[in-house]
C-alpha cells in the first residue's frame, strides 16, 4: 500500500479542492480516486469507509478522515503549517474560517439559476471588497510580516491565496484598492511547492462550469 494519502471525492474542486491545495503546499504528493456514479459514493457508505456517510474523504495516516475541516487541520498539524503556539494556532483557525464563508459563496455560484446569478456575483464582489479582503489588507498591514501569523507559511496563507485566485475567475481586477494582498498573491504564489501546484498539468482543478453540474448533481443525489 502507498504511503500517499488518497482522496476520495469527484474530479472537481468542491470541498476537497483546499485539502489539494494545502496538501500540495506542503510539499506532500497525494492519489485521487474519483467518484464517478452514485454507485461509487454508496459503495463508500456501505463499507464504513465515511463515518458521516459524506465525502470529502481522505486516507492519511491509517485513517479515513472525513468533514473539511478536521481534515484541513491535521494536515496543517502534521506538515507544520498551524503555527508555533496556541495563539497563533487560533489566529490561523479564525482567519480561515472567514476565507471559508466566501469560498462557499464563491462555490456556489455555478448552481446558481439563471435569473439569480447577475445578483449572486454582486453580493460575492460586495463581501469580498467590503468585508473578507479589507480584513486580510489591515491584518498584513498591522502584522508587517510576508505570511499572515508569526512570520512563516501556514494553512490561512494557502487558504487565503486560493480564495484570491477563486474570486479573481470571477472579477479579475477585483483586488484593485488592495495593494498589500497584490503583493502577498505574487509572494506566495512563487513559493516552489505552490508554484508548481499552479503550474499546468498539476492535481489543481479548473472552475465547475454548468455543464458539469447534472453529472455531479447524480453522484450525490
Amino acid at each position: 500500500m502507498s504511503g500517499k494519502p488518497k482522496l476520495h471525492y469527484f474530479n472537481g474542486r468542491g470541498r476537497m479542492e483546499s485539502i489539494r491545495w494545502l496538501l500540495a503546499a506542503a510539499g506532500v504528493e497525494f492519489e485521487e480516486c474519483f467518484l464517478e456514479t452514485k454507485d461509487d459514493l454508496t459503495k463508500l457508505q456501505k463499507d464504513g469507509s465515511l463515518l458521516f456517510q459524506q465525502v470529502p474523504m481522505v486516507e492519511i495516516d491509517g485513517m479515513k478522515m472525513v468533514q473539511t475541516r478536521a481534515i484541513l487541520s491535521y494536515i496543517a498539524a502534521k506538515y507544520n503549517l498551524y503555527g508555533k503556539d496556541l495563539k497563533e494556532r487560533a489566529l490561523i483557525d479564525m482567519y480561515v474560517e472567514g476565507l471559508l464563508d466566501l469560498n462557499e459563496l464563491l462555490m456556489a455560484h455555478v448552481a446558481q439559476p439563471a435569473d439569480k446569478k447577475e445578483q449572486h456575483l454582486a453580493t460575492i464582489v460586495d463581501k469580498a471588497t467590503n468585508r473578507y479582503f479589507p480584513a486580510f489588507e489591515k491584518v498584513l498591514k498591522d502584522h508587517g510580516q510576508e505570511f499572515l501569523v508569526g512570520n512563516r507559511l501556514s494553512k490561512a496563507d494557502v487558504q487565503l491565496l486560493e480564495t484570491i485566485l477563486m474570486a479573481e475567475e470571477y472579477k479579475a481586477d477585483i483586488l484593485a484598492k488592495f495593494p498589500l494582498l497584490q503583493s502577498f498573491k505574487a509572494r506566495i504564489s512563487n513559493i516552489p511547492t505552490i508554484k508548481k501546484f499552479l503550474q499546468p498539468g498539476s492535481q489543481r482543478k479548473p472552475p465547475l462550469q454548468e455543464k458539469d453540474l447534472p453529472k455531479v448533481m447524480k453522484i450525490f443525489y
